[in-house]
């Protein structure tokens, strides 16, 4: 990424699967800034180029800074969740976030969980692995949202009135439960978000959240098969072990 401060910042993709997605997820920008966000969203300013192997497009600059972990006004996240969960998911959002994500999912996230992961966790993890992952399967469906998937940290910019000024970074999207991202900005604490949300977004969040930590869920829910399960399994692990420690300290 090449940052041009108050004008543009220019995406730069060099790896042949990132420069193959890059046409893609710029198509993907334009439909979520055509869904009227009531925020920023960077706008591509240029064709997608290629030059000397590389594939480049230029987007729009977002002020703003992110917030540090742990800070935030549960009412402004309140708001950017709403806004997110009322966009229409129209034919033209829909396949650009399948377009996005490259590759027409095969068999859904919760099997790929179960039969990819699961088996390949420690021993003394796989019960409380499908423990958690049946947790997640039983909760009532509700209307498919735009999930951002990513929404916390430097992808969401804030102004020095604290009002949100724009998001980042939408490579994730997908139609999904609005609770994925309410787990998503647990960023900003959990008390944070019970305070910004309804008590059944709260609890969904949680669940979601608690199957193997939402940044490693994130990467399953398209239902596509993973290209290093190991690698997968290596971060879950940790997660595991700290997450049980916490939990039993006391923690909510």
């Amino acid at each position: 990424m090449v940052l041009l401060p108050g004008v543009a910042a220019v995406r730069i993709s060099k790896r042949a699967s990132a420069a193959e997605a890059l046409p893609r997820r710029t198509d993907l920008l334009r439909a979520i800034g055509a869904a009227g966000l009531p925020f920023a969203v960077p706008e591509p300013l240029t064709p997608v180029t290629v030059f000397d192997g590389r594939v480049a497009v230029a987007v729009s600059w977002l002020d703003g800074t992110a917030l540090p972990e742990g800070e935030g006004d549960p009412e402004q996240i309140g708001e950017l969740l709403r806004a997110l969960r009322e966009v229409p998911l129209t034919p033209l959002l829909r396949r650009a976030m399948a377009a996005s994500q490259a590759q027409t999912p095969t068999r859904g996230w919760a099997v790929v969980l179960a039969e990819d992961v699961i088996p390949r966790l420690p021993s003394r993890w796989r019960a409380e692995g499908r423990r958690r992952l049946d947790n997640a399967v039983a909760l009532e469906p509700v209307p498919d949202a735009l999930v951002h998937g990513d929404l916390a940290g430097s992808n969401v910019h804030w102004g020095p009135d604290g009002k949100l000024v724009g998001v980042l970074d939408w490579d994730l999207a997908l139609p999904f439960d609005p609770a994925v991202d309410a787990a998503c900005m647990a960023w900003h604490g959990w008390d944070t978000i019970r305070a910004a949300v309804d008590d059944e977004t709260y609890r969904r969040a949680r669940v979601w959240d608690q199957t193997f930590g939402i940044e490693h869920l994130i990467a399953v829910l398209p239902g596509k098969t993973l290209s290093n399960v190991d690698s997968y399994v290596d971060h879950i692990v940790p997660w595991l072990e700290h997450n049980t420690r916490w939990t039993r300290s006391g923690s909510p």
